[in-house]
């Protein structure tokens, strides 16, 4: 069975990476903060999930998205 099937991986760039750990590390301390009854806090974390949404979109236009000139696809062997 092949595993080749020229698939540029889903999202597997650098953009890609960075938002979601970005949003990640957002909604994780939201989700502390909510805990510790802070609201100002859950907003807070609401901005950064919201802000990197936005340097996914940022780096993707940049190139170092899936078929950005920046970005090179490593092999799974």
């Amino acid at each position: 069975m092949s595993t080749q099937h020229g698939d540029p991986g889903h999202g597997d760039s650098p953009a890609a990476w960075t938002a979601v750990v970005v949003m990640l590390l957002g909604i994780a301390a939201g989700t502390v903060f909510f805990f510790l009854h802070n609201a100002a806090m859950v907003w807070v974390c609401v901005g950064v999930v919201i802000v990197g949404a936005l340097l996914g979109w940022i780096l993707s236009k940049a190139g170092f998205g899936v078929n950005g000139p920046k970005y090179s696809p490593q092999t799974h062997d």
